[in-house]
């Protein structure tokens, strides 16, 4: 009788063991339009889509690396925003504006890099020298808002000029 309980209890074991190793395996059961983070120690947290503007990671300055966000009706999709613009300096003078399918840009005014994303319908890039640059387009044309270092797409842009994609391409 001692052999058949020892027997049981190992069964047992191995059965609770199993079990908890195909529950840890399972995909979890979240509803769709989340975002599960699983931490190094197992644990996970859950966000919303609809309450997360965009992830960034750190060592990246602050540039947005994942965008989400609804994108509003009748907004150019992002492939739209690729190429090289030419847009306005804010003093009567022109420069270009390169976007990059992988998000990195470059800019001719003072040969800047930088990152680039698309953010509720416009491209918005952040340079390398701190200062950002917005292309959105405002009642059927394209404009380029230029914040100096230290703001964000949020504020008052420091000018506003007209921004034309020089090599529009079919998406």
């Amino acid at each position: 009788m001692r052999k058949f309980v020892v027997v049981m209890a190992g069964c047992a074991v191995m059965l609770l063991g199993a079990a908890g190793a195909i529950a840890q395996n399972h995909p979890s059961k979240n509803a769709a339009g989340q975002l599960v983070i699983v931490f190094r120690d197992g644990h996970r947290q859950t966000f919303n889509f609809a309450d997360v503007a965009r992830i960034e990671f750190s060592g990246t300055g602050g540039t947005s690396v994942v965008d989400s966000g609804p994108t509003p009706a009748g907004a150019p999709p992002r492939g739209h925003f690729l190429g090289k613009w030419e847009v306005g300096d804010g003093s009567g003078g022109t420069f270009y504006i390169t976007l990059d399918d992988d998000g990195t840009a470059w800019r001719s005014l003072h040969r800047v890099h930088g990152k680039w994303a698309y953010v509720n319908g416009e491209a918005r890039v952040t340079w390398d020298d701190g200062a950002m640059d917005a292309i959105r387009r405002i009642d059927g044309k394209y404009e380029k808002f230029a914040y100096r270092a230290g703001k964000t797409f949020t504020d008052e842009p420091d000018n506003v000029t007209d921004a034309k994609n020089t090599s529009p391409r079919p998406i």
